[in-house]
């Protein structure tokens, strides 16, 4: 018996935007994956939600890396943008910390508190948007 693969299973398109919330998105991610954010995702939400265009996903495996990656990206964001967070939300618990930036959304989660949630699960239909150091179509 052969079954078709969920939407969350299927890969991502991938869309390159241009804006001044895909620069702080791109300086989070990057952020992120410096203080060892666990598999930092770039979603565009634009076309969904036209509150928000972007956020940013990961996770770490414990509240310690979770404050040290809320940290590490305000600050960067800060450092090269001159930009605070509107709100943060979940910092006493470290459980799901949510950074608003408006057009961005930067979620870091514990490892299992994301599992539980799934965001890529409820915004499947969200592309990706490249934003690795590395990776040349993000230029």
């Amino acid at each position: 018996m052969t079954t078709t693969p969920s939407r969350a299973e299927e890969p991502r398109p991938i869309v390159v935007r241009t804006s001044d919330a895909l620069a702080r998105a791109r300086i989070a991610a990057r952020a992120a994956d410096d203080k060892k954010g666990e598999e930092v995702l770039v979603l565009d939400v634009g076309d969904i939600m036209s509150i928000v265009e972007l956020f940013v996903i990961t996770s770490a495996p414990n509240s310690r890396l979770v404050r040290t990656i809320v940290e590490e990206v305000e600050q960067q964001i800060f450092e090269r943008t001159g930009e605070k967070p509107r709100a943060v939300e979940g910092l006493r618990d470290a459980s799901w910390v949510l950074l608003d930036y408006g057009d961005l959304v930067v979620h870091v989660f514990l490892r299992e508190t994301r599992e539980f949630y799934g965001l890529e699960r409820l915004w499947a239909d969200a592309p990706a948007v490249p934003w690795a150091a590395d990776d040349t179509s993000a230029s």
